[in-house]
């Protein structure tokens, strides 16, 4: 069975209009999950503690599509071996 992880993390951006975090040591991971839906909700929840600081925001990505194992390794994974 594939995995469809899911990482929701977020933090205060530089400018709200960009996706540049101010401090990425201070990035809050609030965790992976298994599915979108249960990352949505994380996702969600997060947002929605923060809604007052518009230079605060959370992001959800798609762990599964990084890494496809069906799928030739890219030649810079190959610069390993």
């Amino acid at each position: 069975m594939t995995q469809r992880l899911h990482l929701v993390f977020g933090g205060e951006l530089v400018d709200p209009t960009k996706n540049a975090f101010k401090d990425v040591d201070k990035i809050d991971v609030v965790g992976m999950f298994p599915n979108y839906k249960s990352a949505y909700d994380a996702w969600k929840n997060a947002a929605q503690r923060t809604v007052d600081d518009a230079h605060m925001r959370y992001f959800i990505a798609h762990i599964h599509r990084l890494r496809d194992e069906e799928t030739e390794a890219s030649p810079t994974e190959e610069l390993g071996s």
